[in-house]
């Protein structure tokens, strides 16, 4: 069963862990109009992991090298998800690790998860490797803690006014039309009484999160409004949309 509160994201904050990470991102000046102020970029990079030693013979698993202070369970989760060996887990292999026995991740969302994670400069975007999958794990974790804060009544999913709550904690004023456009792309087209379990919320956070920092490339005063190539909104917006 994957179980992402109990490694690796206890760090300090506003409330209580790094944002996630999704792209870049360079905190905006306190007077920034977007309302996203709340303690922006990534949990530090992981050093180097150590070098494999190697078994010696050239048979056997792939080395695998996870990132020092991974938690044992964790690297059982990676190992049990690589079912070939290879050292790298594709998505249905990654699919199976994020899903426990009481929901099942959608192959959208780990598309989705599998893209910002490995990078778009990554030479192998279909598969990957531990550390990639460590520092996916910790990021779960802490969007595990925001669902859990804000998911009052304990239904087991995030409606309209709890994820509004919840993504205005971690510094995004979003708009209420755009948060129905959220609720209901994932309801059957519904917004008004529609709900996320926590792959959708997942979701919904990476994508808002991700395009905000892109949008702000582009905003460098942020002062709320850009100008962008109609090529230039294409390659911001669909490797979000269609992962």
């Amino acid at each position: 069963m994957a179980d992402y509160n109990r490694y690796g994201h206890g760090t300090s904050g506003g409330y209580g862990h790094t944002p996630p990470p999704s792209a870049p991102t360079s905190a905006p000046p306190s007077s920034s109009s977007y309302g996203y102020g709340g303690g922006g970029g990534y949990p530090s990079a992981y050093p180097p992991p150590p070098p494999h030693q190697g078994f010696g013979f050239g048979y056997g698993p792939a080395p695998v090298a996870f990132p020092p202070g991974t938690h044992p369970d964790v690297e059982r989760a990676f190992r049990a998800a690589d079912r070939d060996c290879s050292g790298a887990i594709d998505e249905h292999e990654l699919q199976g690790a994020l899903s426990t026995a009481y929901h099942r991740f959608s192959i959208r969302t780990v598309r989705l998860l599998m893209f910002l994670f490995n990078g778009p400069a990554s030479s192998a975007p279909s598969r990957m490797g531990p550390a990639q999958f460590v520092s996916l794990w910790n990021c779960l974790g802490q969007w595990r803690g925001i669902f859990d804060r804000y998911d009052r009544d304990r239904s087991g999913k995030i409606d309209f006014r709890e994820l509004t709550e919840a993504l205005r904690s971690i510094g995004y004023a979003v708009p209420p039309s755009v948060i129905e456009l959220l609720i209901a792309n994932y309801n059957n087209g519904v917004p008004s009484h529609g709900a996320l379990d926590f792959d959708n919320f997942v979701e919904c956070g990476m994508i808002v999160k991700g395009l905000t920092e892109k949008f702000k490339e582009k905003d460098t005063r942020y002062t709320g409004s850009a100008t962008l190539s109609y090529d230039g909104f294409l390659s911001m917006v669909i490797p979000f949309i269609v992962p």
